[in-house]
C-alpha cells in the first residue's frame, strides 16, 4: 500500500509551526526547503522527507498543543514577523514554544486574543462563517443615541470595503459605552462603522471569542481549560450551534 503524501502547508500546520496561510507565505518567500530544495506551492511530502524553515529542521511531533487566552494591551501588534514589528505579540509574550495568534486585534485595541501552536484549529476558527461570535465593549466620543444603536445593529454599508456589515447585537451600556457582538471579521470593522455614523472610537476591548471569556489582567495570559477547549471544538464542529453565556456579564 502506497504512502499517503501530505501538502507541505498542511505538514507545517500539523507540526504546530504556523497556520496553513502563514505556511503558504513562507513557501512563497522561499524560506522553506524540502530535502534542501525550495518547493513549489502545493508540493506534497512523505515521511522520509526533511523540511526546513530558515534552515531549521521541522518535525511533526505529537506533543500536546498549547492554547492560550491572552489579554492584549494597546500598542501590541498581532504579528509573528518579529523582524519588522518591534512591538509584536510574540516578543511581548516570550512564550517558550513557537505559537501564533488566531486572527488579529488592532494595535490601538485591547482585550482577548487566542494563541496556539495548533495550525488545524486556526484554520477551523478562521473558516467558521456562522456563530463565530466576538464580543466587544466600546467607548465613543459622543453620547450614544437610539439611532446609533439601531443603525449599528442593522448593518452599515462600508464604501471603502464595498460591503455591508451583517446584522449584529448592540446594547447601550452607558452614555458613551456600548456592547457589540460580531459574527464577521472585516478589517477595523467597528471603527469603520462608528466613523460612518460620525462617532470616534476612544477605547475598544474584546471580551469574548465564542465561548472563551476575557478574565485575565492586561498583559497576562492563561491556558484554556479542558472544558473550554471541548466546548470550543464542539462549536467549530457544529457551526449552527449558538453560544449562550452561562451568566450575565456586567
Amino acid at each position: 500500500m502506497s504512502e499517503e503524501l501530505k501538502r507541505i502547508n498542511k505538514y507545517l500546520s500539523e507540526a504546530g509551526y504556523c497556520s496553513r496561510r502563514e505556511a503558504d507565505k513562507l513557501i512563497e518567500a522561499g524560506r522553506v526547503t524540502i530535502n534542501g530544495v525550495v518547493p513549489e506551492m502545493g508540493t506534497k511530502i512523505g515521511s522520509n522527507d526533511e523540511v526546513h524553515v530558515d534552515g531549521k529542521l521541522i518535525t511533526n511531533n505529537k506533543d500536546a498543543f498549547v492554547y492560550l487566552a491572552f489579554n492584549k494591551p494597546v500598542g501590541i501588534v498581532c504579528t509573528t514577523d518579529t523582524r519588522v514589528e518591534k512591538d509584536n505579540i510574540i516578543d511581548f509574550l516570550n512564550y517558550p514554544k513557537r505559537i501564533f495568534p488566531i486572527g488579529r486585534l488592532d494595535k490601538p485595541s485591547e482585550g482577548l486574543i487566542l494563541l496556539t501552536d495548533d495550525g488545524d484549529i486556526v484554520n477551523k476558527i478562521l473558516r467558521a462563517s456562522n456563530n463565530h461570535e466576538k464580543e466587544y465593549i466600546v467607548t465613543v466620543d459622543k453620547p450614544i443615541s437610539q439611532t446609533f444603536i439601531t443603525r449599528m445593529s442593522g448593518g452599515i454599508y462600508l464604501d471603502d470595503l464595498k460591503q455591508t456589515t451583517k446584522k449584529c447585537e448592540v446594547e447601550k451600556l452607558s452614555k458613551y459605552a456600548f456592547r457589540i457582538v460580531l459574527t464577521q471579521g472585516l478589517n477595523r470593522q467597528i471603527r469603520r462603522m462608528c466613523d460612518y455614523l460620525n462617532y470616534e472610537v476612544l477605547t475598544l476591548k474584546r471580551v469574548r471569542i465564542m465561548n472563551i471569556v476575557l478574565d485575565t489582567p492586561v498583559g497576562q495570559y492563561r491556558e484554556l481549560s479542558k472544558n473550554e477547549f471541548k466546548e470550543l471544538s464542539d462549536l467549530l464542529e457544529n457551526s449552527k450551534k449558538s453560544y449562550q453565556p452561562k451568566a450575565t456579564r456586567t
